[in-house]
């Protein structure tokens, strides 16, 4: 075995090859080599052979099929699968407890971001929400450029450091009007499916614009047998003077889910409401199950007949009852609840019958939840424009931010299941997906985090926004959850709450290894004799830690330290997760030191070492003291 410690490939995942390595692992025989247009041999897809595989399943040429198509889907698929050579540079400046917080805030353009989160949250997002532009004729969409293979695309994201400029107006004149927004969403919804766990489920806003079509899109990325539902949201409860024909109050949010078989029941919280006005029972099980509510017995008629539940059921006192029609449960079970008082018998007039309890709370304490209803009223625009003057009383910075009630209910169905959930939105606006977290009940609230991404959107010239100092929608974003976070911290809290209200700010920018890293046949002799190592000039060593938690799929929210070791900075990450040094003159003592701590993955510098012995040997010392420990170097 090489004692040379292997390189960390530094770009976001080539989704393509590993498509690739999928259908090799179906059916080998399909995948073969050929030659690419730089001479390199690849491997690449038989499809003459994998038709042949598949011959009773192909669609062939003009066949007519049911499917969603539009110009330029083809190259918005390449778009998506083609890998970035781009990172995510922290800014301590900017954000909030940035050493032990969960949450993160991602200032960027969402696809370069999905892509760069692919490896280190692949299968772990329990719940999306996105409020992406709605394609009204005045929206921004992104800019991508489909044209674009996979190389040319890697190259050029390696030099594209303003990621505003991506943004352009989609008017209706536009004849490419649909199909562009359809491109900019279908990349994207392709990335983030990547991520939803497999009970993981996706809330998606929009309005009758593009809601057929979004649907038809959903249905082919996510499966039409994962779509779950149609919410239908009354945002408005006043008259539309400036409408021509009928007044539009609603709008919807389409839920799809990763896998409808894998897909938990949810409920939303009792409305306390309900529980003072219809809860009022108590009995000698109220410690525990909480007070009841008195539901019939008696089965209503859009239940099916069935004979086994026509009997009499006899009292203590020796009274007979029947049932009109028939009962809802069996006998048996009937029984044992008289025994145990959760039924109990109700006279009015002439008329017996049988009465159970519907307690609050099951046998083990925990409360009962309700359906949600596909039809959302009671919480309004006005509601969301209220929620962010709050935290900015003088002016109106952003216009109709859906309101904190809102979201708060869809993140509540994701967490009915499980509360310890992450919670992505890659369209944040202002931020009301953060907000909406932070108010959580606080048995959930501990198990939350949130991930957000927003791109630095310039605020409108002499709009109110920008009169407020605000220059990008992205610093309003930050601003709102600063704010949010604080006066979460005001009010009470739950003894056992963690009080994570803060959020470690990542900045997408061209990666941090010089442009040899990636293309070392063009690079000259001059250049070598120029650079000490291959890594740009002004990046830090906290720039290179979270390129190499990128790269190696490691958890971006886990909490980092830093300290001095052999006098050289020494990063560590959630204890053994990941030790890093970057500086330079790393000796054998320090390997030692660390190796001794047996972390789980270890990375150096490729020109850090002392000599190279030291070097040489760094694989040798921790398989004698870590062999368990991934060595790996920059």
């Amino acid at each position: 075995m090489s004692d040379e410690i292997a390189k960390l490939k530094m770009h976001s995942p080539d989704l393509t090859a590993q498509n690739v390595e999928r259908i090799a692992a179906l059916f080998p025989g399909c995948v073969t080599e050929s030659t690419g247009p730089d001479g390199t041999l690849r491997r690449a897809v038989d499809f003459d052979l994998l038709r042949q595989e598949l011959s009773d399943s192909i669609v062939d040429g003009p066949q007519e099929r049911y499917h969603l198509d539009w110009p330029g889907k083809r190259q918005a698929l390449i778009t998506a699968n083609a890998p970035i050579a781009k990172t995510l540079r922290p800014v301590r400046a900017e954000s909030v407890d940035f050493d032990t917080t969960r949450n993160l805030f991602i200032e960027g353009d969402n696809l370069e971001a999905l892509k760069l989160l692919q490896e280190t949250y692949l299968g772990k997002v329990k719940m999306i929400y996105i409020d992406p532009p709605y394609n009204t004729g005045n929206d921004f969409v992104y800019d991508d450029d489909f044209a674009e293979s996979a190389k040319e695309f890697l190259a050029k994201s390696n030099q594209m450091d303003a990621a505003g400029n991506r943004l352009v107006t989609n008017t209706q004149s536009n004849g490419r009007f649909h199909s562009d927004w359809l491109s900019m969403m279908y990349s994207r919804l392709k990335l983030a499916r990547n991520l939803l766990t497999v009970d993981g489920m996706i809330f998606i806003s929009i309005d009758d614009s593009e809601q057929g079509n979004l649907r038809g899109l959903c249905d082919e990325i996510f499966g039409r047998e994962n779509f779950v539902e149609c919410f239908v949201w009354k945002k408005s409860y006043g008259g539309g003077p400036k409408e021509k024909y009928a007044v539009t109050q609603h709008e919807y949010i389409l839920m799809y889910c990763r896998s409808m078989a894998d897909l938990s029941p949810f409920a939303l919280p009792y409305d306390p409401k309900k529980v003072d006005r219809y809860y009022s029972g108590r009995d000698e099980h109220f410690e525990t199950r909480g007070p009841y509510r008195l539901k019939p017995l008696e089965a209503t008629k859009s239940m099916d007949a069935r004979p086994n539940l026509v009997y009499e059921v006899q009292t203590a006192d020796g009274e007979i009852i029947r049932p009109q029609r028939q009962w809802l449960w069996g006998k048996d079970r009937v029984l044992e609840a008289l025994a145990n008082n959760h039924v109990i018998v109700i006279r009015n007039g002439d008329k017996v019958t049988l009465n159970y309890k519907q307690y609050l709370k099951d046998e083990e304490g925990v409360e009962r939840g309700e359906k949600p209803f596909s039809v959302i009223d009671g919480i309004y625009t006005q509601h969301g424009t209220a929620d962010l003057s709050v935290h900015f009383p003088d002016a109106v910075v952003v216009q109709f931010p859906k309101p904190v009630a809102l979201i708060r209910q869809f993140i509540q169905i994701a967490l009915s299941a499980d509360p310890n959930a992450i919670i992505l939105d890659f369209f944040a606006g202002s931020a009301t997906t953060a907000e909406a977290v932070f108010s959580l009940p606080p048995e959930v609230q501990n198990g939350a985090q949130f991930i957000l991404v927003q791109i630095p959107e310039e605020t409108p010239a002499g709009s109110p926004a920008r009169k407020a100092g605000f220059p990008t929608i992205a610093e309003i974003s930050k601003e709102r959850i600063r704010r949010a976070g604080a006066k979460t911290l005001e009010g009470e809290s739950h003894p056992d709450w963690n009080r994570d209200v803060g959020f470690r700010v990542l900045k997408i920018d061209s990666s941090n290894m010089a442009d040899v890293h990636y293309t070392p046949d063009a690079t000259t002799q001059a250049d070598l004799l120029t650079r000490v190592d291959n890594i740009k000039p002004g990046r830090t060593a906290e720039d290179l830690l979270f390129q190499v938690l990128l790269d190696w799929g490691v958890d971006l929210s886990l909490p980092i330290t830093r300290e001095t070791v052999e006098g050289k900075t020494v990063f560590t990450v959630a204890g053994t997760a990941l030790i890093a040094c970057f500086d330079n003159g790393v000796d054998e003592a320090l390997v030692k030191t660390l190796a001794t701590r047996k972390p789980l993955r270890v990375v150096f510098k490729d020109t850090g070492f002392k000599d190279d012995a030291t070097k040489i040997n760094v694989k040798q010392i921790f398989k004698s003291l870590s062999p368990d420990t991934e060595v790996k170097a920059i």
